[in-house]
């Protein structure tokens, strides 16, 4: 049978118009091939290592600290130190920036450049924490691997949650944030301290007044919280927990005298990463168990 010129010409443009590929707001990544990608955010880079993809990760940030092999990689610097000339010099295939965390003349620049960046929330709940990992799995085509870990954050939510309901207590704690012996904050509404209080079934004691505030030694004493909760960091620009005991008014708040003073890893109390649901749970135990 033959067919005319036209027929076929007609046939070939169907064809096309079928097999072409659909627009995509994922990132086509081949199985064998691996992006370079730069961080920028603590909590981006360990949903990244989640996905298993943080071979990826080509240098990042200074708050990706987890996993600790981050901080091998070369360093973009933090926060308004970081320079969109460094990064473009690093070579990257994608730039994903954590809201907020550049300064916007930074963004302006590497958007200009062509570069390609995907700026995404950071989370300040479990239920952000997954919208985070789905967004970042749909953007290098790991839907599958993304459900998964959202399922793992939901088991720890329920070993948390499980927790809680065989405990009575509800002992109050108060977040200071301290960059040395001069430079120290408590930690108000609004904070990523209230929403893990919350979390952890604590009484988060520190109320009327939101984000971070100097502390005084007045406003240490009056709230006397039952605990009193550093970063590891923290502590250790005190010159470590001997160091607490010089902050003005601290000795005469039951959390000193009853040396309940706890410390965590910033990251991990603070990142509402993967982990948000062990962290969470880490530290209710932490308020109510024998040392």
């Amino acid at each position: 049978m033959k067919f005319s010129p036209l027929y076929i010409c007609m046939l070939i443009a169907l064809t096309v118009a079928c097999t072409s590929p659909k627009k995509e707001t994922s990132i086509e990544t081949p199985v064998d091939t691996q992006l370079k990608v730069i961080t920028a955010g603590g909590t981006i880079t360990e949903v990244m290592h989640s996905l298993n993809i943080g071979s990826w990760i080509i240098a990042t940030d200074k708050t990706s600290t987890y996993p600790a092999s981050m901080q091998d990689l070369p360093s973009i610097g933090y926060r308004n130190q970081i320079k969109a000339e460094g990064i473009l010099s690093l070579g990257p295939d994608l730039v994903l920036l954590e809201e907020g965390y550049l300064n916007e003349e930074v963004v302006q620049q590497l958007k200009s450049s062509g570069l390609e960046i995907k700026i995404l929330h950071k989370p300040s709940s479990p239920e952000e924490t997954k919208q985070l990992v789905t967004q970042i799995g749909k953007i290098f085509n790991l839907e599958m691997e993304a459900n998964l870990i959202n399922a793992q954050i939901d088991e720890d939510l329920k070993s948390l949650e499980l927790y809680l309901s065989e405990v009575k207590s509800r002992p109050s704690a108060a977040f200071v944030m301290a960059r040395g012996p001069e430079t120290l904050f408590i930690a108000g509404e609004k904070t990523f301290a209230q929403a893990m209080f919350q979390l952890a079934g604590i009484n988060s004691i520190a109320t009327g007044f939101e984000e971070f505030v100097p502390l005084s030694p007045e406003s240490l004493v009056s709230i006397n919280p039952d605990y009193l909760v550093f970063f590891d960091s923290g502590i250790q620009s005190l010159g470590g927990k001997s160091g607490i005991a010089g902050i003005q008014g601290i000795k005469e708040t039951k959390s000193f005298q009853s040396d309940q003073v706890l410390s965590m890893d910033g990251h991990y109390l603070s990142g509402f990463g993967p982990r948000v649901g062990k962290a969470a749970l880490d530290l209710a135990k932490a308020v109510r168990e024998e040392k």
